[in-house]
């Protein structure tokens, strides 16, 4: 699908990040740090038919791939019906859903019936006690398991992503890709970003895209780049082997100039950068009676006019710390990662 509408910066529209909650299960140093959050109310949450009457509107822009993210989106009552809504729209070539992998014992099955194509698992660690320190929970082999059960019943192109943290899971990366291997995934390493609710992120907690590479060649020799073939985030690796890693480094490598991304949050909140601290209130116009032409032209008068580089605007700074304070993020929970989605 050819794309007529790309923004200031020449970039199309392709892919939509789709939250479908804010809630979560899990309780992540990394994202989620504090004791208490401010929830989007219940009824400003999308039903699913309003999510796909605005999906409908995104593809006529260009948009062929829909990520299912959260929060936790398998928290989101019924969500293999929307699975299966979106899987009835063949302008979407891939579906796929990230998720913590808690519940996937429960529903993999049931995904994989509904349409589901593709899933990412978010995993830090494959230390207990590491797993319990990074998450509050004590739900890790409910995780192995979900990674366990997913395979059985077909997913494929599963991929693990891992928030590489100095000084807390930085000695586990080989062990990750032990995992990964055997887990028939392929693990992707995320340099720890200041974004959202990581009000505890600091520049020397992040683990460098160099500094991976760095640790994984000490162990399995040279490492050669594949060569890049779309605008996914992760820059891709293989091993001597063949054992194919990503490694998204997005805190010194932004990769700005080729985003094609936009998320949506649960509550109809559209954000054309994941940095971006105002976003379009989509919901408000389709609960106002807006037209489907009307709520096109209003998206495409968005993106034409998108100029969005937040990482490399950040990488640039000289004092560079978190992106919002607890007490911002409390007046605005629309900045928390797990509201606007990963």
């Amino acid at each position: 699908m050819t794309s007529n509408f790309p923004d200031r910066l020449g970039r199309p529209l392709r892919n939509l990040r789709l939250s479908v909650t804010d809630r979560c299960n899990l309780r992540c140093q990394y994202c989620m740090p504090e004791d208490e959050y401010v929830w989007l109310p219940k009824d400003d949450v999308l039903s699913f038919e309003e999510i796909t009457r605005v999906v409908d509107q995104f593809v006529t822009l260009g948009v062929d791939k829909v990520r299912l993210t959260g929060g936790e989106p398998l928290l989101r009552s019924q969500l293999p019906v929307l699975i299966k809504m979106l899987a009835e729209r063949p302008q979407l070539r891939d579906i796929a859903m990230t998720t913590n992998g808690v519940l996937l014992p429960k529903h993999a099955q049931d995904l994989k019936d509904a349409g589901l194509h593709r899933l990412t698992v978010s995993l830090d660690t494959i230390d207990p006690e590491t797993f319990s320190m990074m998450t509050r929970r004590d739900d890790l082999e409910r995780v192995f398991e979900g990674l366990r059960v997913a395979r059985e019943v077909g997913f494929e192109n599963t991929k693990i992503d891992t928030v590489a943290i100095n000084g807390v899971n930085d000695g586990e990366f080989v062990e990750l890709i032990e995992f990964a291997r055997s887990a028939s995934a392929e693990l992707r390493f995320i340099e720890y970003m200041d974004v959202g609710g990581a009000t505890r992120w600091r520049m020397d907690r992040v683990v460098t895209r160099d500094r991976i590479l760095e640790i994984l060649s000490a162990k399995y020799g040279s490492i050669t780049e594949v060569a890049r073939v779309d605008a996914a985030p992760a820059d891709r690796f293989a091993l001597p082997d063949g054992t194919t890693f990503g490694i998204i480094s997005s805190v010194t490598q932004p990769f700005c100039a080729t985003c094609d991304r936009a998320r949506l949050t649960a509550d109809g909140m559209w954000f054309t950068c994941l940095y971006a601290e105002k976003g379009t209130d989509l919901r408000q116009l389709i609960r106002s009676g807006m037209s489907d032409e009307a709520l096109r032209n209003r998206l495409i008068e968005v993106w034409t006019d998108r100029s969005d580089r937040g990482a490399e605007v950040r990488a640039g700074m000289t004092d560079r710390a978190p992106l919002a304070e607890p007490a911002n993020l409390r007046d605005n929970p629309h900045l928390e990662m797990h509201t606007r989605g990963g």
